[in-house]
């Protein structure tokens, strides 16, 4: 149970809902599960670990932060200390976690530490996002803590200094990126789940809705629009074609976030799930029931999800698959038309280009 420092019990400013108890497998993305499983049986990667829980500064982590930047307390950014407790009263996290502010325009959140999270905020973040928006991050960056989430993301921010470093060593880089991409898959998955947990702490859609238009678009509300914006989520899933599909992982492999329209439509999808419902209404796994967790029902339900992922997605590219995977007759001719979409497909037999006119009346494949 969170206490304030003065051993009292603190309860959310307002009534929301408390999940007492809860275990992170109740708001953790599929994805994010399997993406972890796979990480950590990625050749080299336990021994780096292992290395590197030995070696990373954490001590100076947090020197580093407590003599450079603000740390939230109830005379410090009070309104964020409250929010802090608020999020750990209702993911019902026992130890609430040291939470600084740093100076810094760029709107970001992270939670790092390796024995104990500590969650960092800037002011470029604090300073765009109204209170409830906040509130959002606020437990998004609780899921993180509750999730375990910190380790892995610590040693990522390392590794990804670290390859900077040695850029210049051919193989000792490769090695290093190839731990680095693994990491930054599981860290986009990672930012799903938390996202939900956001949402249970903060218990308004349009809020977290809010705030990753905001992180898109900046401090303009007025000119920007809900559903507009979740229509560009649909459009980036839908359209183009197999070039596209491609251009889309390439764009996405450096990031360590996914795009922030994509962040938005799961959010919005998970929340009119039966599975947030349940929650909400008090049916979730407790944390006390971890230990009897089955692996393969994590790997089932991860097959699951990606099975319907795959079902369901309007890319180009997972059309193709599926096309695959159903035994397609002629994939040669799919695939043809799957890459220059929009440019013989629905021409008539005798056209081969994009004008509609005929290529000598020659079959087109």
């Amino acid at each position: 149970m969170t206490e304030s420092p003065g051993g009292s019990e603190h309860v959310p400013s307002r009534d929301r809902r408390r999940f007492p108890g809860i275990s992170s497998r109740s708001y953790e993305h599929p994805a994010d599960r399997s993406a972890l499983v796979a990480l950590r049986k990625l050749s080299g990667f336990d021994t780096v670990f292992k290395t590197l829980s030995g070696l990373l500064p954490e001590r100076s982590l947090r020197l580093l932060f407590l003599s450079d930047s603000v740390r939230v307390s109830d005379q410090q950014f009070q309104h964020l200390n409250d929010m802090l407790r608020d999020a750990c009263y209702i993911l019902d996290l026992e130890k609430v976690p040291p939470m600084y502010v740093n100076q810094d325009p760029t709107p970001n959140a992270m939670c790092i530490g390796l024995d104990e999270p500590i969650i960092v905020v800037t002011t470029g973040l604090v300073e765009l996002l109204d209170e409830e928006e906040m509130r959002a991050v606020v437990g998004h960056e609780v899921g993180h803590a509750l999730s375990g989430h910190a380790v892995y993301r610590t040693i990522l921010l390392f590794l990804t200094n670290l390859a900077m470093k040695v850029a210049w060593i051919p193989l000792g880089n490769v090695a290093i990126m190839a731990i680095v991409t693994a990491l930054r898959e599981w860290f986009r998955k990672s930012e799903l789940s938390a996202d939900r947990a956001g949402l249970l702490v903060g218990q308004d859609l349009q809020a977290s809705m809010r705030g990753l238009m905001k992180l898109a678009g900046g401090n303009h509300l007025h000119e920007m629009n809900v559903d507009a914006f979740l229509k560009q989520a649909d459009e980036y899933e839908s359209g183009g074609d197999l070039r596209d599909s491609v251009l889309k992982i390439l764009n996405l492999l450096p990031r360590s976030h996914p795009f922030t329209t994509v962040r938005a439509a799961e959010l919005k999808k998970w929340a009119a799930s039966r599975d947030y419902q349940r929650i909400m209404d008090g049916h979730y796994p407790r944390r006390d029931e971890d230990k009897d967790t089955s692996v393969s029902d994590s790997f089932r339900d991860s097959a699951a999800h990606y099975a319907d992922s795959v079902r369901n997605s309007k890319d180009p590219l997972m059309g193709l698959v599926r096309d695959i995977a159903g035994g397609a007759g002629d994939l040669g001719g799919k695939l043809r038309d799957t890459v220059f979409r929009g440019g013989s497909r629905g021409e008539g037999p005798g056209s081969a280009n994009g004008s509609g006119e005929a290529t000598g009346g020659a079959d087109a494949s």
